[in-house]
């Protein structure tokens, strides 16, 4: 306990220290995106590496959270942190019923499911045009303010982000050590045996689920107030295949290597975005898929456990 709060503090003194180095808003902004995809990755680390089951629709609950703070406020005028709130409310409601028939499955089953429903999602907000503004996407969409505080440029919204990323992160870790981590935990070690100990599995993983998929919408509505634009194209296949990527790379089995995983992989998009310039944006999109796929099969074969094994003895 007291050598994980430390770290969460250590951690919050280097996010307080950053502008204070970084003056530059576009490695700011590089830094933003680190911090969103770190949230979604520990919301797929949880199910990931603690229910031990895999999903890839991951993508579909970010852009439900992204796409319903942006459309509540921009089109609807709501409060921004009242559509965060509803945000994240509808997309827990959503998890909840997907996950109730979908988690009778396991496996690749499983796998294939969660990825149908993302496929859905995407085709839905491509295509719902009066709502969704479908491929010229939704504008207008109001940064978030706090006591008259707008958090409308790089250096300000950096705060924010990673002030979520602490919180989050904190209560992830205190979840993972309680009854409920322990459950999970078991369940990944095998299903049958904690079913036979008396562990609700069915339960437990569509509740994990759920939170998972709140983690991600948290992710997706601090995108859309942070660009106040959105359009479909960043919640496709790809970005569930990324998280998965971001999981895997940093370490299944730790929260940390959710936050190692994000900033490993937003930095390698980068580099790749800047030593290809002149290709379309669709084929730079392809090129990226291919290199996290084989990053995934890379790190699957000779580094099991990813970069937060790496000092670990097998």
């Amino acid at each position: 306990m007291k050598r994980r709060t430390l770290a969460i503090l250590g951690l919050a003194v280097i996010v307080g220290c950053v502008p204070l180095v970084v003056r530059s808003s576009y490695f700011l902004g590089i830094l933003n995106f680190i911090g969103i995809n770190a949230i979604a990755a520990m919301g797929l680390s949880l199910l990931m590496g603690y229910a031990g089951q895999v999903s890839l629709g991951q993508a579909a609950f970010f852009g439900l959270g992204a796409y319903t703070s942006g459309i509540l406020t921009a089109t609807y005028g709501w409060n921004p942190w009242l559509a965060m709130g509803g945000a994240l409310l509808l997309t827990g409601c959503v998890a909840w019923l997907i996950g109730t028939p979908i988690f009778r499955l396991s496996g690749l089953l499983l796998a294939m499911a969660t990825l149908g429903f993302g496929i859905i999602t995407y085709y839905v907000l491509v295509n719902w045009t009066s709502l969704t503004g479908g491929p010229s996407g939704l504008t207008g969409i109001p940064p978030l303010e706090l006591a008259g505080f707008r958090f409308d440029r790089d250096s300000r919204f950096f705060f924010l982000i990673w002030a979520w990323v602490l919180l989050l992160l904190a209560l992830a870790l205190n979840l993972t050590d309680s009854r409920v981590g322990r459950a999970l935990k078991a369940i990944r070690g095998g299903e049958l045996a904690a079913r036979t100990v008396g562990v609700d599995t069915t339960r437990l993983k569509l509740q994990i689920f759920v939170v998972s998929a709140v983690y991600t919408a948290i992710a997706g509505s601090l995108y859309a107030h942070y660009l106040t634009f959105i359009n479909p194209s960043p919640f496709g296949f790809g970005y569930s295949i990324e998280l998965v990527v971001m999981v895997v790379l940093g370490g299944v089995a730790s929260l940390w290597g959710g936050l190692l995983g994000a900033g490993s992989v937003t930095a390698l998009a980068e580099i790749l975005r800047a030593i290809t310039p002149r290709l379309m944006s669709r084929t730079q999109a392809e090129y990226e898929i291919v290199l996290f796929g084989l990053l995934l099969i890379g790190f699957m074969i000779f580094m099991p456990r990813g970069l937060t094994g790496l000092g670990r003895r097998e």
